[in-house]
This record gives C-alpha cells, sequence and structure tokens, in this order.
C-alpha cells in the first residue's frame, strides 16, 4: 500500500502568498518562499504553487517566483497557472518545477493535455480541477460543473466526465478542487472526491476546505483520496506539516514519517 502524501499549496498573487475563500475575497498574507522552506524542512511530501491570476489576467506565471521557491525544497514541485502550451510547461520546468498543472486553458483545448503528457511524461502532467456543486441535470449528471479562470468562468462541462476524459488524453494525476469547499475549513468535499476517485485510476489529490486533521484523515480514507492538500490550516499556523503526519499515522493512514 502507497503512502498517503500532505501536499501544501501555495497560492500566489503579485508575488504574494494569497488565501481566499470559496475564490473570493483573496488577502495576502506572506512570503511564499519562506512557507516553502519551512514546509519543506517540516516534513512536507509534495509542494504545489499556482500563480491564481495568471489565466484570468491572460499571462504567463511569474517565473522569478517560482525559481526562489524551487531553490528551497528538494521535495516533488508542481507548478500551476497560465499555461496554455508546452513552451509554457517547459519554461516553468526549467525554472526548476518538476511537474506541470494545467486548469483552465486545459479546458478550452483538451489537446494541450496530451500534448504536455507526450513531451514530458504523464508523471509529469497534472491537471487541476476547480469544481462547483451544481443541480444534477441531463448536463451535469454528476452533480458537479468545472469552473476555470480562477473560479470566474463556468464551462458548461461535468466534472466527472472531465476527470476521465483528462485521464484518457494522458494526464496523470487529478487534483480535484471544491470551490464550494474552498478556504471555509469545514472538510474536504467527500462526495465528489470519492466520485473521481473511485473512477479514474490515477491518483487524485483532494483539495479545498481541509480544517483540522480529522478532515484530512476522513479524505484519505472515505474519500478514496491518494493526497490531501492543505493550505488554510498551516498557513496561518494552526498546524504543522511533521504534526498532521504524525497525527494521521497514530490514527491508522500510512505516511512518510521524518526520524
Amino acid at each position: 500500500m502507497l503512502s498517503k502524501r500532505i501536499i501544501a499549496c501555495l497560492d500566489v498573487r503579485d508575488g504574494k502568498l494569497a488565501k481566499s475563500v470559496k475564490f473570493v475575497d483573496t488577502k495576502d498574507i506572506g512570503d511564499p518562499v519562506l512557507k516553502a522552506r519551512e514546509y519543506y524542512e517540516d516534513g512536507l511530501d509534495e509542494l504545489v504553487f499556482y500563480d491564481i491570476t495568471a489565466s484570468s489576467d491572460a499571462r504567463n506565471i511569474m517565473l522569478d517566483v517560482v525559481e526562489q521557491v524551487a531553490k528551497q525544497v528538494y521535495i516533488p514541485f508542481s507548478v500551476g497557472g497560465g499555461v496554455r502550451t508546452v513552451e509554457d510547461a517547459n519554461r516553468l520546468l526549467w525554472a526548476g518545477a518538476e511537474k506541470i498543472n494545467v486548469n483552465s486553458a486545459a479546458v478550452k483545448r483538451p489537446e494541450l493535455i496530451a500534448e504536455c503528457a507526450h513531451a514530458f511524461g504523464a508523471q509529469n502532467t497534472v491537471l487541476s480541477m476547480d469544481i462547483l456543486r451544481v443541480e444534477t441535470s441531463r448536463e451535469f449528471p454528476s452533480g458537479y460543473e468545472v469552473i476555470i479562470n480562477g473560479g470566474r468562468t463556468p464551462m458548461g462541462v461535468d466534472a466527472l466526465d472531465w476527470a476521465l476524459k483528462g485521464e484518457e488524453l494522458g494526464a496523470g494525476e487529478l487534483v480535484v478542487n471544491s470551490i464550494d469547499a474552498d478556504g471555509t475549513r469545514e472538510g474536504y468535499e467527500i462526495n465528489l472526491t470519492r466520485m473521481i476517485s473511485e473512477a479514474v485510476s490515477i491518483p487524485v489529490i483532494a483539495s479545498g476546505g481541509a480544517g483540522k486533521p480529522e478532515h484530512l484523515l476522513e479524505v484519505l480514507t472515505e474519500g478514496k483520496a491518494d493526497a490531501a492538500l492543505v493550505a488554510s490550516m498551516v498557513h496561518y499556523g494552526d498546524y504543522t506539516v511533521s504534526g498532521l503526519k504524525q497525527w494521521l499515522h497514530e490514527h491508522g493512514v500510512k505516511v512518510r514519517l521524518r526520524y
């Protein structure tokens, strides 16, 4: 049985660490480079960096910040935001990223997933999905819709259909981010995470809603996620990465501990 991963998310806006609630009311809360180093030294399994306004602003990601973070961590480092072409992705890899996250541009042009997977390998191609709960209908049989541009633009795409399509096109991993749960610290969207985890054969990272250790336990067991993404609960200092991993270990979840 593979160990479950704890992944910290750095949402970055204008070079500063930022945090929102349900993708609105975004506030600057610190230095992403310092936080990256802190989490790495505390035993983090993986780091995800999102330039949260690159797509909505129609610009490229801030490579200088990516380069600074990459110099501080020696764990898998995944980067997304404004990746529209293989060339964009390649620049991120040269800046120090190990994995490329595609999101908005891939929904508009799904071939981007296959192109990145062909160029860099499925293991380095991650499909991030920002998902909103909607009424179940013929258009949205899963009850969830894909939203792009930082939660601004509904796409009329069913979330489960898109997850399956992403896997088919070559994504090696999915980030399933619930807009409804984002920043609330009230728990992950368990139904959404479990539904997608059961439908695909690639790893699923649960994102949005982590507020206490019990939420991680729930999504990694009942939600069947392969990894849990955390942000607010560590950014604000309420919990540490090492503390969360020790708690999960004590509650029967296989995690990588540092001794």
